[in-house]
């Protein structure tokens, strides 16, 4: 009974060490990784240079992947990345999620130096998935969830598509 009578306290100062446990997490990842802080921008940039994919990094480690620098800007707002099978082009794209999600929820990022508009939504087409049970093609999927994001995206949106209609 007496737990019971505190039982808004406990949950608020369960919520605060939460809180901390993250943002611990957060410096402790960083500082092990290297990761920089990112700056934040009104101007519709995201400029990132020697960004790393933080998942690949460790299980393949540091030495062994290639940094990449990424930039887009509201006059050069879409990139088309071209390469052999293979080659990357899905990782970059990953890592430019990660990056602008770790960056949005408060971590430093795996790069070093990262200049980013923040954005409300973010939408991604990466990866080959299907719906056979429902009659949706691997191709009518793509189309849907590209559909999705060019009718909820704002213009403070970032989508990124990967092999969008490869199908066709």
């Amino acid at each position: 009974e007496k737990v019971k009578e505190r039982t808004v306290d406990i949950q608020e100062v369960a919520e605060l060490i939460a809180y901390i446990d993250v943002l611990s997490d957060f410096a402790e990842v960083s500082n092990e990784y290297g990761y920089s802080r990112p700056i934040f921008n009104e101007d519709g940039v995201v400029n990132l240079k020697e960004l790393r994919h933080p998942v690949i990094e460790k299980l393949i480690g540091k030495e062994n992947f290639i940094n990449n620098d990424f930039y887009i800007d509201n006059d050069n707002f879409l990139q088309i990345i071209t390469g052999p099978n293979m080659g990357g082009k899905s990782t970059i794209l990953r890592q430019i999620a990660i990056v602008v999600i770790m960056a949005q929820i408060g971590c430093y990022v795996p790069c070093s130096k990262a200049n980013l508009s923040v954005f409300d939504k973010i939408f991604t087409r990466i990866g080959a998935s299907d719906d056979l049970v429902s009659g949706k093609s691997t191709f009518m999927v793509e189309m849907n969830e590209a559909n999705n994001a060019l009718r909820n995206a704002t213009d403070r949106s970032l989508i990124l598509f990967d092999e969008l209609g490869r199908g066709t």
